[in-house]
């Protein structure tokens, strides 16, 4: 099985080194000094790891046979794929690799039936599910531990408490029905200062 596990930004000073966006939580593992990744575009690889290096905050690698900025730069936006063992698990408890999350059914914690995780979106802040609601729409949900609340993977299903306003309009709904009952409040008193 296929894993993206980065995405290659632009080149870092004139040695052939890159930036990537880390798209593992293992890029220990995936993004170390020989790893063999395959990519997209087919085209570009498959890239060897030569070095890896954490700069300002960033992990900057270097590839077998990149050597120069031209080269690096070159790579940019390429998508890092590492061959994964579909039965290999995450090191942690609480960890899921995205195609285990894929298709799931999600669903509230009162049982209502919210839709099916068709995507998963890795934001530099969370992850993000995207759901397809039964009538074709879509809804983000974001993976934090307040919000999803269980991951069922025997019985395929994702257990969520949302906040309202995340997957129906009650926030939108309650926010008009005050604003409309401010309006009235202040249309029935009249305006200040008019005593005859």
């Amino acid at each position: 099985m296929q894993l993206v596990v980065a995405r290659i930004g632009r080149a870092h000073g004139i040695k052939g080194e890159v930036t990537v966006e880390v798209r593992t939580d293992e890029p220990e593992l995936r993004l170390g000094p020989g790893a063999v990744l395959l990519t997209d575009p087919a085209s570009t690889g498959p890239l060897t790891i030569e070095t890896g290096r954490v700069h300002s905050g960033r992990l900057l690698l270097r590839f077998e046979g990149v050597r120069d900025r031209n080269a690096a730069e070159a790579l940019r936006n390429t998508l890092l794929i590492a061959e994964v063992d579909p039965e290999e698990l995450p090191e942690e408890e609480d960890e899921y690799y995205d195609h285990q999350l894929m298709d799931l059914d999600v669903v509230t914690k009162d049982g209502l039936a919210v839709g099916r995780i068709t995507e998963i979106s890795h934001l530099p802040s969370q992850d993000l599910f995207i759901v397809e609601r039964p009538d074709g729409s879509e809804v983000m949900i974001p993976f934090v531990e307040s919000i999803v609340t269980e991951i069922d993977l025997t019985e395929q299903r994702a257990v969520i408490d949302p906040p309202p306003g995340l997957i129906d309009d009650r926030a939108e709904i309650a926010s008009a029905r005050d604003a409309a009952e401010e309006s009235a409040t202040d249309d029935s008193a009249g305006p200040a200062g008019d005593e005859a």
